[in-house]
């Protein structure tokens, strides 16, 4: 069995990272090439690093902190935001990106999935799902979670397995930031009919919160952002907990 990873999320606006509750209210969170560094040397497993004004600017991602936190950090690292082209995910691997997160180029141009993943292969492609509950179902959020696209996310998340997209990054909007859990039944029903990675995101403010996404919602790996951005609990203290309830992490 693969072993679980842990993933601080660092989501950057005008150079510095942010954390807010369900994508609003943003307060500042530090340095992101000085967070980033100090999460690769505390044992993160992976970083991401989303610039979140990114696409509601409609400007590129900031190359410039790429390349300056791909030099701090030797894990791998997942760089999201403003990204509308195969040219602009040949720029971020070069300036030093391991994996691409696509959200909303992936909505607005149907074929840059499928190209992205022939071109560098399904392992750098990361599709990024911002997701809310509507009534009784879920609908996918584009722009930051800004826009409402009316598309169903069970159905869009299958089609982004199809497009050769190799692992998901699935945010629950109504969790984000709230500290109360992940979206335990929109994971199990991501899980359930996907055959690729899903990475649960949005919630996370216990210990227990961590384990129930793996062992409740069926997630390959966790990603919280507050809970570390803010000293609440390191890394070490997340996977220690987890080993002790059985399910299998790098130590």
């Amino acid at each position: 069995m693969l072993k679980k990873r842990i993933i601080p999320c660092l989501d950057v606006k005008n150079g510095r990272v942010v954390k807010g509750i369900n994508f609003v209210d943003l307060v500042d969170a530090g340095d992101p090439v000085e967070q980033a560094g100090t999460y690769s040397k505390l044992g993160a497993d992976e970083i991401c690093f989303l610039d979140i004004g990114a696409s509601i600017e409609k400007r590129k991602t900031m190359i410039d902190i790429v390349y300056k936190t791909a030099e701090k950090v030797f894990i791998p690292l997942t760089v999201g935001g403003g990204i509308e082209s195969v040219n602009d995910i040949r720029s971020l691997l070069k300036a030093g990106a391991d994996k691409i997160s696509i959200n909303t180029a992936a909505i607005l141009n149907d074929r840059l999935v499928k190209e992205s993943s022939e071109r560098f292969g399904s392992q750098c492609i990361v599709a990024a799902v911002d997701a809310k509950r509507i009534e009784n179902d879920w609908t996918v959020f584009s722009h930051g979670g800004t826009k409402n696209t009316g598309i169903n996310v069970l159905k869009w998340l299958e089609t982004l397995q199809n497009e050769g997209a190799g692992e998901i990054l699935l945010t629950s909007m109504d969790k984000d930031g709230t500290k109360t859990g992940f979206d335990l039944e929109l994971l199990q029903k991501a899980t359930k009919i996907l055959n690729i990675p899903v990475i649960a995101s949005g919630g996370v403010g216990e210990l227990k919160h961590f384990r129930d996404g793996v062992s409740v919602g069926g997630a390959s790996a966790l990603l919280a952002a507050s809970v570390f951005h803010f000293n609440i609990y390191s890394i070490s203290e997340v996977k220690s907990y987890l080993k002790n309830q059985n399910i299998e992490v790098r130590l």
